[in-house]
């Protein structure tokens, strides 16, 4: 008896299946919750404090807030110990060390190489990136309140005469600002640059050179602090908190350009890099 190809095809075939092609079965992921922000930002804030290097930075944070403070108060003489000179002096190691920290929150990802998990377990990139932003706000915020509280016990321990004076409203929301802006440029140049050294030397070393050459060219003077924003920021970094109309809008046109567009480019980066 003949067994042909149309016998062999037959026989290859389930029973009760002949003529149709078999198909895998779907996943049905219907009644599978989303993962959302809150469940991303707390581990973000987890991923801030899981290395040693995030651990130590936060406590350098925390620590030289702190001693900037002290150490005001004890060498400095009674007029200058102001809560305003004080939160000046503890913006100084928050304003280098907050942006590092915003940046390990970006490249920490890449660097490890754990972004395939990350982007794997929650495939929208933007939602992750949202995630590191909000994290990196928090830990900016609660180093915020840390300084004010600081700068305030100090202030009443010193028994400064009228410390409390020149500190209103306004100044602790642009002290807040100043703080809040750093880190954010921060996650701004990791998101761009992807790479932790080169995002930190990179977030060090191009204000710098801006800062020297607007100021020294004297036909960049003028536009300095629209263009420089170390030159825009120098009054809040001096502890001069009554900040004019002019120069709360050389703030903002400075923050949109180091911070604003670096940011929406670094976005862009992020969520249609190769992951490897």
């Amino acid at each position: 008896m003949s067994t042909g190809p149309t016998s062999a095809t037959a026989a290859s075939t389930p029973s009760g299946s002949a003529g149709t092609t078999a198909t895998l079965p779907r996943l049905d992921s219907s009644g599978t919750p989303a993962v959302g922000l809150s469940t991303l930002v707390p581990v973000e804030l987890r991923k801030a404090v899981d290395t040693r290097a995030g651990r130590w930075l936060v406590a350098a944070i925390l620590a030289l807030t702190a001693a900037a403070v002290a150490l005001v108060v004890a060498v400095s003489d009674d007029g200058e110990r102001t809560m305003a000179d004080l939160l000046s002096f503890a913006a100084t190691p928050q304003g280098l060390l907050l942006p590092v920290l915003g940046i390990l929150l970006v490249t920490g990802e890449w660097s490890q190489r754990t972004a395939l998990v990350t982007f794997a377990l929650t495939p929208s990139r933007s939602q992750v990136v949202s995630a590191k932003l909000l994290a990196a706000l928090l830990l900016a915020l609660a180093a915020v309140v840390g300084a004010i509280l600081a700068a305030a016990t100090a202030t009443a321990v010193s028994g400064t005469e009228d410390g409390f004076a020149d500190v209103g409203v306004t100044t602790i929301l642009l002290f807040a600002a100043l703080q809040l802006l750093n880190v954010v440029m921060g996650v701004a140049f990791g998101l761009l640059l992807l790479r932790t050294p080169t995002a930190i030397s990179v977030f060090f070393i191009l204000p710098a050179v801006s800062s020297i050459l607007f100021t020294t060219v004297p036909a960049l003077a003028d536009l300095a602090p629209w263009l420089d924003i170390q030159t825009a920021q120098m009054p809040l970094a001096n502890g001069d908190f009554s900040l004019t109309g002019e120069q709360l809008g050389q703030v903002a046109v400075t923050g949109l350009l180091w911070v604003g567009l670096p940011l929406l480019a670094g976005w862009w980066r992020a969520t249609r890099a190769e992951v490897k």
